[in-house]
């Protein structure tokens, strides 16, 4: 369903959608109103929300829309403006899965085209992205945990969570989990634009109750410190005698994502000799695995969000299926385990770590 006060925006949108053949018009509103009295009786998959509307707009009535019959997944198209900003990224931490910059009069590209469409291809997907891993030996509860739990698992030095499409949500849900007494540097990369990170700073400092920065060079991982990535940079971490220090990279990456979590887990894995536990919640594509590969390898732990309460099943999936994650679990679950290693309290067997 399009659901936008601009008729110009309405059509062109609908013509987008309707050149695949895959994906089927559910309806238009000019209104969210419309737009929920619609869905009532006629669910969608996936809806593309306009924030900015006369009456309650999409921002009020974006719980209600999420719990329409069809429970449908929110694509929500924002402006560039700072409002625009605050608005989006409160709608993501709400539960709305991605965002879409809605571009200015002749931005409507086809390079816009495969964007849009491959987003909602990727959101209508979602049924089929908790496919069951290869192990035969999974228990069938949602979250389980690899032979990798056998042992017991070193503390982490370093915290770094990666996340993507419907990853907003699903970290503020596990940041909440953390104690006040959390004292491990904490890495955030979400893949969002630049413009947006100031805003984004400031929710995490909510979730978290303390001071969040977009990190830079030169900046020392201390203690409790949390530190973003910014949108045009990728974070990484050095060691410099007994500091860990931030360096910021630009170089493209195999997953084409700006910023990217491959490339802070892999120097997490060489800087902190492994000592660092990684944290890939939902996003779409592969970004983070190349990463956790190179981490698990010089002894780090990867952890990963479940299916289930994924978006999109892409990141956390391919770590999950190549067998690098310890755990696999909903969010808050995951930050309870965060906060069981950061204390050197971690379980040694899968039946404990997966209480």
């Amino acid at each position: 369903m399009i659901v936008d006060d601009s008729l110009t925006v309405r059509t062109v949108f609908k013509r987008m959608v309707d050149s695949d053949p895959a994906l089927v018009i559910a309806g238009t509103a000019s209104s969210a109103e419309s737009a929920l009295s619609q869905l009532s009786r006629t669910p969608a998959d996936v809806v593309l929300l306009d924030l900015e509307m006369p009456g309650i707009g999409g921002l009020g009535a974006l719980p209600a829309i999420l719990a329409t019959p069809g429970n449908p997944q929110v694509l929500v198209v924002s402006s560039l403006t700072v409002d625009g900003a605050e608005h989006t990224l409160s709608a993501l931490q709400m539960g709305a899965a991605d965002t879409l910059l809605k571009p200015r009069p002749g931005g409507f590209t086809e390079e816009y085209r495969a964007a849009l469409l491959g987003k909602i291809r990727a959101l209508g997907a979602r049924a089929g992205a908790a496919a069951s891993l290869p192990s035969p030996r999974e228990p069938a509860d949602a979250s389980f945990v690899r032979s990798g739990l056998g042992r017991r698992m070193a503390r982490a030095d370093v915290v770094a969570i990666g996340a993507s499409t419907g990853g907003i949500h699903a970290l503020g849900l596990m940041l909440r989990r953390l104690a006040p007494d959390f004292a491990v540097p904490l890495l955030i990369t979400q893949h969002l634009p630049a413009s947006f990170m100031p805003v984004f700073a400031r929710q995490i400092e909510a979730a978290c109750g303390r001071r969040a920065e977009i990190a830079a060079d030169g900046l020392i991982l201390t203690p409790g410190r949390i530190l973003i990535a910014p949108g045009d940079g990728h974070v990484m971490v050095r060691r410099t005698g007994a500091r860990l220090v931030v360096r910021i990279s630009t170089e493209p990456q195999p997953s084409g994502c700006m910023p990217s979590v491959d490339p802070m887990l892999a120097s997490l894995a060489e800087a902190c000799d492994g000592r660092a536990l990684g944290v890939i919640l939902s996003g779409m594509g592969r970004d983070g695995v190349i990463g956790a590969a190179a981490l698990v390898e010089a002894g780090g732990t990867i952890y990963a969000q479940d299916a289930d309460t994924c978006a999109v099943w892409g990141m956390p999936g391919a770590a999950a299926r190549a067998g690098l994650a310890s755990l696999v679990a909903p969010p808050d679950r995951l930050g309870d385990a965060v906060m069981a290693l950061v204390s050197g309290t971690a379980a040694a067997s899968p039946a404990a770590a997966a209480r």
